[in-house]
């Protein structure tokens, strides 16, 4: 696990699916997020949208190396909703991820285990609908030399194919650079070997 330096999400927003049981509706959403102010914006637009539903019951994951996650049952049996839809997040083994099934009650009590199935399919039917993608874990780097350096420097990156995140090029000159996670020790020694080259992780 430790050398792992990839992970899955999605690329982009899901429309909504639908699951119905005994005249209760559920739809699914997936968001590709990174942030909670994310969520919460995810959360806020789909509670307008469905301002007549009864429960907005959601999971997230974020996160690569250090996760976190929350499971919400939004009044909801405990543990009927929020963690059925965040087992869906983990046996699909994505991050980066908001999932969201809104609920509207159809008249006919379902049970804990007629809701705990009805949150699971929603949530693993929005994820069948997603295009997961999967990312590099990257680390980042920040390199700094005098503008007389650029040529080496330009061409350690052009052989490493280093991925310039930004740059400034003036008298004294700054490189940001994103670095595959395995390929980063190696990548870092070569720049630290280097006379009048400073490189830091950012």
């Amino acid at each position: 696990m430790e050398n792992k330096d990839t992970y899955k999400t999605i690329s982009t927003k899901t429309e909504a699916v639908l699951f119905k049981d005994k005249n209760s509706k559920f739809f699914g959403y997936a968001f590709p997020v990174l942030s909670e102010i994310e969520i919460k914006t995810h959360l806020d637009a789909l509670k307008k949208e469905h301002h007549t539903a009864r429960h907005w019951c959601y999971a997230y994951q974020l996160g690569t190396e250090k996760i976190t996650y929350r499971a919400n049952d939004d009044g909801e049996p405990n543990n009927s909703a929020g963690m059925p839809i965040y087992g869906q997040i983990q046996s699909f083994n994505v991050t980066n991820i908001l999932i969201v099934v809104v609920r509207y009650f159809g008249g006919v009590k379902l049970g804990v285990g007629g809701l705990i199935n009805a949150y699971k399919t929603a949530a693993q039917i929005a994820l069948e609908h997603a295009h997961i993608i999967e990312k590099t874990i990257n680390k980042n780097y920040l390199i700094t030399f005098d503008y007389k350096n650029m040529n080496t420097v330009m061409r350690i990156i052009k052989e490493k194919k280093l991925n310039i995140i930004n740059q400034k090029l003036e008298m004294n000159c700054q490189i940001s650079i994103a670095v595959r996670k395995k390929e980063a020790p190696s990548v870092f020694e070569t720049f630290n070997r280097l006379f009048e080259i400073d490189i830091k992780e950012t």
